[in-house]
């Protein structure tokens, strides 16, 4: 195992209120959700919906590999189910994809230990239909961030997991080739990406072949079979789409009285549904009318086509796999047909988890309600980079406050000559003495003059940081390498400010460090840290 620190999940930029108060426990969320991190609980709830072994079977069809008997097996034998997913992404997507994986794996193994058997499952999200989402990938090159695009968009918003690779496909394969080397992961890249094969079909072979040693399972849920399990929960979106709305919106009131935002906006005529137009294969979201005089069912609405409730039941009767369920309904759908003990998800998702609770409850019961647990949350150091932060003297909480040029700024700074440090340093000092005794003199005499004055006071101050900035721009122009650090620290750990757990591609680490790291990852997501993590390899 590589060494790892443990920081407040605060130091990663750009989380929600809600996600930091949840994974703080705080007693504020607690009217949102059925549990907080690190409670076990969960655990115990090992339900075994009616429909369990064609559950199993559809897994079973779709996991055939020796890896996945023993988890099958116990599935079968009735071990509950911890549940995590991703959209399919071109060459296996973002880093934190496999942090998902590791999470989940490693809450089953908790549990398992702990005397209740789980077994961790990952939903490909194959009906998702942004397909900009899902056809790039980024690998970390020498000296700069490589995008590959599969630049073949569908003609209509489809689901993303059914496109069909084409010859286009091969130049990409070619440029991974030339970016991450012959590794075992290369390997399995080529021969899971490859014309005729899907984009869920390809995804879904990367990484069950990196999470073989482990025994993740992977689930499709495209198909028409598994619509037709979970019909229950599409046809009470449905039939009491209004009531759900009404729900959802008092909800988000909640959320928004106790400071929070509703991380998914419901809109008047939004709803929980989707629909795939039988022409054109479109997924288009279902709108929906209230009901009136003329038509006291309401009606329905997908692009210009108009449906009453009868029209969608019907199709939901012979054509289940045209209907899915939005991002709100997805983790009620995904429950009722795995009667998951724990969803394991990332901020966003633990954020909409909030408002998913009001329709557990109304569809499943009050007792439903599925608990929730954020994914691992990582930055991975390679050993070059390591160095680099060892001789800067830079923690990751410093990293992640810094742009490329603001950082270059602080290792020129950090490099300046001693006496040049010192004279700095004895002026600032100075001038911040002299000033702010003067400065409530004045005050004292005119609250107006006070005013001026310090309006004088910063302009003298920000003359004395364009001092430290051009010492510092002198050092950075006689010491070039301070820049190429700097940038090169950046473009591993924060790239363009955002965490490299989003940027960066996974697949870039499997062929660093082979399919070992899925058991790394799993062990990092099992200790005890409850914030982020700095990874060194």
């Amino acid at each position: 195992m590589p060494s790892s620190d443990c920081y407040p999940i605060d130091v990663a930029p750009g989380l929600s209120r809600l996600f930091l108060d949840f994974c703080a426990g705080d007693p504020r969320v607690r009217p949102f959700y059925p549990s907080v991190p690190r409670e076990t609980g969960w655990q115990k709830r090992c339900l075994v919906p009616d429909h369990w072994n064609e559950v199993v079977e559809l897994l079973a069809t779709q996991n055939t590999s020796a890896a996945t008997a023993q988890a099958l097996q116990a599935l079968r034998a009735g071990a509950g189910t911890i549940l995590t997913g991703q959209q399919v992404g071109l060459l296996g997507g973002p880093l934190f994809t496999p942090f998902k994986a590791a999470t989940a794996l490693a809450r089953a193994r908790q549990a398992t230990a702990a005397g209740h058997p789980h077994v961790a499952i990952f939903w490909l999200a194959t009906e998702d239909h942004d397909f900009a989402e899902i056809n790039h990938v980024t690998f970390p090159s020498r000296k700069e961030l490589k995008k590959l695009v599969y630049a073949k968009t569908p003609a209509n918003p489809v689901p993303v997991g059914g496109v069909v690779l084409d010859e286009t496909i091969e130049p990409l394969m070619e440029q991974a080739w030339e970016l991450l080397g012959a590794s075992d992961a290369m390997d399995v890249l080529v021969a899971a990406y490859k014309p005729g094969r899907t984009f869920g079909q390809a995804f879904a072979e990367f990484y069950a072949k990196a999470f073989a040693a482990q025994g993740l399972l992977v689930l499709d849920a495209a198909g028409s079979e598994v619509h037709r399990l979970g019909a229950p929960v599409l046809r009470a979106a449905i039939e009491r789409a209004d009531e759900l709305h009404a729900a959802l919106l008092e909800r988000n009131k909640a959320l928004e009285a106790a400071g929070y935002h509703a991380q998914v906006a419901v809109a008047p005529q939004s709803s929980l549904l989707f629909l795939i137009d039988e022409r054109s294969g479109a997924r288009i979201a279902l709108k929906r009318t209230g009901p009136n005089a003329a038509e006291p069912n309401g009606l329905w609405q997908a692009g210009r086509e108009k449906f009453t409730r009868a029209d969608l039941v019907g199709i939901l009767s012979a054509e289940p796999e045209r209907i899915s369920p939005a991002a709100l309904l997805r983790p009620v759908f995904q429950d009722f047909l795995l009667g998951t003990s724990l969803i394991v998800g990332g901020p966003a998702e633990i954020a909409y988890f909030a408002q998913s609770a009001v329709l557990y409850e109304r569809i499943l019961g009050p007792a439903r309600t599925t608990a929730a647990e954020p994914r691992l949350s990582a930055t991975l150091i390679e050993p070059a980079i390591g160095e680099l932060l060892r001789k800067h003297e830079l923690g990751l909480e410093r990293v992640f406050s810094e742009t490329a040029d603001s950082l270059a700024q602080l290792l020129a700074a950090r490099a300046m000559p001693v006496e040049g440090k010192r004279k700095l340093a004895a002026a600032g000092s100075a001038l911040d003495a002299e000033l702010e005794p003067l400065l409530e003199y004045m005050k004292a005499m005119d609250a107006g003059l006070g005013r001026s004055a310090d309006t004088a006071a910063s302009k003298m101050r920000y003359q004395m940081n364009r001092l430290r900035r051009l010492a510092a721009n002198f050092e950075l122009q006689r010491e070039g390498s301070l820049r190429r650090h700097a940038e090169a620290i950046e473009r591993a750990l924060n790239p363009g400010g955002v965490l490299q757990e989003r940027v960066h591609g996974a697949a870039y680490y499997f062929a660093r460090y082979g399919f070992d790291l899925g058991e790394t990852l799993t062990g990092l997501a099992g200790d005890p840290c409850p914030g982020h993590k700095a990874v060194w390899f």
